[in-house]
Order: structure tokens, then C-alpha cells, then sequence
């Protein structure tokens, strides 16, 4: 066993997941200004250190993906990545610089932040982290995605979990296609396989270990826009065919991205993928909103009650690691 294999499933082994709280500062700002709360470097990390410090992070979370800003940031003298390993978690951050659009293409974007990130992994590493993260996005529509941005996506995406492996972290390789549109699940199934597969075809060229990265893809859904309604089962069955066909066997796991889905139902279907589970992929999660939603509705009425707050988190936490084991409950979320 590698040393990044060992760090990757001690990551996402044991029902745990991974907190993705890397928000970029638009982002934030958005998300904190949508629940009334002004954002400023102090508000923002004021929320992430409540959630950082709540008792369910030892227990469910075995990574917490940060952004720049939250990285260099101390309380009390003590460093944001320090605060996060003494809870037994691992420290990791996001280091790709957005998606822009792609020349060439009239709509679709890639992911920039290659240049320079070399020397930017020292840094972080320096600082801590453990783990990093690349975010690919790609739209469906009839002609869409396009060669030219499954390859451009994809070849960034090996190029940049490559480095991060030389930079001993392990990449968090993030293809992401998205549920915005009109598309049936089929299409989704088929285009996120395309997607997956040219991925791993870049990566095994990259010569980047298998064994030591983890995968965040999107489940397979039909589109927001789509008449088409799936169940939760269905959902489960197509994600995993779609991981067992497109993914090699050396990865060690997936931690799937909830992508616009509600916290109840980013964790029905984790729980249902984890039941139709025919792959010997760990199967977890790596949630931002799905996470965090509720406990950002509940501090913002009272940024003071920060043990209010965590209690919220750590009932989505322990609800997200329970449905990584297929073990969640319809019952059990509401007790």
C-alpha cells in the first residue's frame, strides 16, 4: 500500500466524508448575504469554525476542503489547518483558479490554475494540507459536452493530479457534469461515462497513481429543467453501472458531489448507492451545501448560538456517514 493510497481511504474509509467548505469568496458571499448575514473575512470564517470545531468532525468528516483565504487564517493564535488535524481530520485544499470559457467552444468552460502550481503546492503543503482539489464542469445539451472540452477538462485534470501527487497530497479529481438542463438520465448516464472514461484515459497517460487519488463525480440524474422524474433506485442502479464501467479498479474511491440536490435527497441517494453497491469503490460523500445548508439557515438568526448550530451539523454529518454505510433512515432523520 502507498503512502497516498493509505492517506486517501483514511480519508473516506469508515463512514466518514469529506466537508467541501472551499467556497470561493463570491460564493460565500452569495451564500451568506441569501440567509441575511453580512460577509466579510471575519463572518466567514466565524461560520467555518464552528463548523470545524463541532464534536461530529472526528467521527464523519476525514477531510475538509478549504479555500485560499480560510487556509492562512488563525483563531486564537492557532492555524485554521491545525484547528481541523486536532479533530483527527485532514486538512485539503481547492487549487484550481475557476472555470473560464473555453476558446473554441461558444458556451463551455475550463478549469484554469495550472501555471504557477507547482510552486503554489509548496505553499500549501507548508501550510498543512493533505489533499488538494480540481474542479472540471461540463454542460449537457444535444451537441454539448464537445470533444474539445471533454479533452481540455480532462487533459487539465491529469496535468494537475500529477503535480499534486509529486507534491506527495493526494488530488481530488472532480469531473463534474451538471444537472442544469433538460436532459433525460439516460443522457446523463451517457455523457458523464464519456466524461469519466477520458478522465482516466489522461490520468493513466499522466502516469498518476491510481491507488492515490479520489474521485468527486456528479450521480446520475435527470436534468433540473427535465420532465423525466427517476426514483431514488433508479438513481442508485445508474450511478453505479456508470462508475463500474467507466472507473478503473485501482481507485480506491468516490466521494460524490451533491450538485444542486437537497440535503434529504444527497443523502437518500447516497444511502440507496451504497445498498446497490456491486463495486468494490467506497462510496461517500463530498458536500458543500448538502452539508451545511441547515446549520447556515440556524446561525444566521443568531450568529452567537454556535452550539445550536453545530448540533445541526453534526445530525446532517452523522445522517451523510450513515448513508455512506447504507445505513440511513427515513426514520433516523427525523428522530
Amino acid at each position: 500500500m502507498s503512502e497516498l493510497n493509505n492517506l486517501a481511504l483514511q480519508i473516506i474509509s469508515n463512514g466518514k466524508g469529506i466537508l467541501a467548505a472551499d467556497e470561493s469568496t463570491g460564493t460565500m458571499t452569495k451564500r451568506l448575504e441569501n440567509v441575511g448575514v453580512e460577509s466579510s473575512v471575519k463572518s466567514r470564517l466565524s461560520f467555518r469554525e464552528t463548523l470545524f470545531t463541532a464534536s461530529n468532525m472526528s467521527n464523519c468528516i476525514g477531510g475538509v476542503i478549504l479555500f485560499d483565504e480560510t487556509i492562512n487564517q488563525e483563531v486564537n493564535k492557532k492555524k485554521i489547518p491545525e484547528i481541523i488535524s486536532d479533530q483527527g481530520t485532514y486538512p485539503g485544499i481547492k487549487v484550481d483558479t475557476g472555470a473560464k470559457m473555453l476558446a473554441g467552444s461558444k458556451n463551455e468552460k475550463i478549469t484554469e490554475g495550472l501555471d504557477g502550481l507547482r510552486e503554489r503546492l509548496k505553499v500549501y503543503n507548508n501550510l498543512g494540507a493533505k489533499f488538494t482539489k480540481w474542479r472540471g464542469v461540463y454542460f449537457i445539451s444535444k451537441e454539448y459536452p464537445s470533444k474539445l472540452a471533454v479533452y481540455s477538462n480532462a487533459h487539465a485534470l491529469a496535468r494537475y493530479a500529477a503535480l499534486v501527487q509529486e507534491a506527495n497530497m493526494v488530488p481530488i479529481v472532480e469531473p463534474e457534469v451538471l444537472m442544469d438542463g433538460n436532459h433525460s438520465a439516460k443522457e446523463c448516464y451517457d455523457k458523464t461515462s464519456v466524461v469519466i472514461k477520458k478522465c482516466f484515459d489522461e490520468l493513466i497517460l499522466n502516469k498518476v497513481d491510481l491507488t492515490g487519488i479520489i474521485l468527486k463525480p456528479n450521480m446520475i440524474l435527470a436534468g433540473s429543467n427535465s420532465k423525466e422524474k427517476i426514483s431514488g433506485e433508479e438513481v442508485a442502479k445508474l450511478t453505479v453501472e456508470c462508475l463500474k464501467n467507466s472507473v478503473p479498479q485501482d481507485v480506491p474511491g468516490v466521494a460524490f458531489l451533491s450538485g444542486g440536490q437537497s440535503e434529504i435527497e444527497a443523502t437518500e441517494n447516497l444511502n440507496l448507492i451504497n445498498k446497490n453497491n456491486t463495486t468494490n469503490f467506497i462510496m461517500t460523500y463530498s458536500y458543500g451545501r448538502a452539508l451545511q445548508q441547515s446549520a447556515l439557515k440556524h446561525w444566521s438568526m443568531n450568529i452567537k448560538d454556535i452550539k445550536g448550530t453545530q448540533k445541526i451539523f453534526n445530525h446532517r454529518a452523522e445522517m451523510c456517514s450513515l448513508a455512506s454505510q447504507g445505513k440511513w433512515s427515513i426514520e433516523l432523520e427525523n428522530k
